[in-house]
C-alpha cells in the first residue's frame, strides 16, 4: 500500500531534498507540494504529512493535520521540549502521531549523543552553531535539542557552570547552556559543544558539508516511523541504537543505520 505524502514547505532548501527522497522511496508517493503560504486545506487526503516549513507556520501546519487525523514528521526548527509538551495533549487527543527531527544526519544525533553522555563530567558547557544566513530562526533545533540533553544527562549533578549570563555576548541560554549562534554566508551547519573541566577541555564538532546527501537515510527513516507514529516522539535517536547510553535515553529496536556509504557529513571528537 503506497503511502501519500503531503510535503508543507517542500519548495525550501529542506523540502526538495525531502521531496526528492519520498519520491524514490517504494511505498511512497508525493501527493502534494505547499509552499509555507499554502491553504492547508490542501493536505487532505494525504496519509502523512512532513513539515519543513518555518517555524511562524509549523504549529498551524500541525494543528491542521491533527483535525485532519493525518501523521505529522516534522523538521521545522525551533521545537523547544517546552513548546512540543503543550502540543502533545492534542495528539493524544485525537490519537494521531507526530515525530520531531530537529536533524536528519546520524552525524547530528552522535554529537548530540556524546555530548550528553560527556556531559556529567564538566562543570561547563557551551555550544556553538552555525548555519548558512539564510537561516530564520536561532538557536537552531539541533542546538536546543542538544542542550536539552545536555540538562537530563546532569541530573543528579545539576545546572551546567555559566557566569557572567547576563551579559547578551555570553549567548542564549537554553536549559542552563549558553548557545551562540553564527548566520553567515559559505556554511551549511556546523555545531561546536565545547566541555571544560580543571585542566582540559573537550570538543565535539559535527560539520554538514554536503546536506542532500547526510540527510538523504535518517529521511527515510523517520518516514517509515512517522508513517506508523502513536503519540509524539523526538529525535532520530529514538529509532537508533547508537550504543551509547546516557540518562532520559530508551532503547530501540531499530536496525543498525544504513548511510549507504555516502560521507554526506563529519563528525569528530576533538581534545585540548
Amino acid at each position: 500500500m503506497t503511502t501519500r505524502v503531503a510535503i508543507v514547505g517542500g519548495t525550501g532548501k529542506l523540502g526538495g531534498i525531502i521531496r526528492t527522497v519520498v519520491e524514490a522511496e517504494d511505498g511512497f508517493e508525493v501527493s502534494a507540494v505547499l509552499t509555507s503560504r499554502s491553504e492547508l486545506s490542501d493536505i487532505a487526503g494525504a496519509d502523512l504529512v512532513v513539515d519543513a516549513s518555518t517555524p511562524a507556520v509549523s504549529l498551524d501546519v500541525i494543528r491542521a493535520a491533527i483535525d485532519l487525523g493525518i501523521n505529522v514528521l516534522v523538521g521545522t526548527s525551533g521545537w523547544s521540549a517546552e513548546r512540543i509538551a503543550q502540543v502533545r495533549p492534542l495528539v493524544e487527543a485525537a490519537e494521531t502521531g507526530i515525530v520531531f527531527i530537529p536533524n536528519f544526519s546520524l552525524g547530528s544525533v552522535l554529537g548530540s549523543a556524546l555530548a550528553a553522555a560527556a556531559a556529567p563530567f564538566f562543570p561547563s558547557i557551551e555550544i556553538i552553531e552555525a548555519h548558512r544566513e539564510s537561516k530564520v530562526d536561532s538557536p537552531s533545533g539541533t542546538a536546543v535539542r542538544t542542550a536539552e540533553m545536555i540538562a537530563a544527562a546532569r541530573t543528579s549533578v545539576g545546572p551546567v557552570e555559566s557566569p557572567h549570563v547576563d551579559q547578551r555576548a555570553r549567548g542564549q541560554q537554553v536549559a542552563s547552556v549558553p548557545i551562540h549562534s553564527l548566520r553567515r554566508p559559505g556554511v551549511v551547519a556546523k555545531q561546536e559543544t565545547v566541555l571544560s573541566g580543571s585542566g582540559e577541555s573537550l570538543t565535539i564538532v559535527h560539520d554538514t558539508v554536503e546536506p542532500a546527501l547526510a540527510y538523504a537515510p535518517g529521511i527515510r527513516l523517520a518516514l517509515a516511523a512517522a508513517r506508523d507514529a502513536s503519540g509524539v516522539t523526538v529525535g532520530l535517536d529514538s529509532f537508533l541504537d547508537i550504543g551509547i547510553r546516557r540518562p532520559g535515553s530508551r532503547k530501540s529496536d531499530a536496525k543498525p543505520f544504513d548511510d549507504g556509504g555516502v560521507p554526506g557529513q563529519v563528525a569528530q571528537a576533538t581534545s585540548a
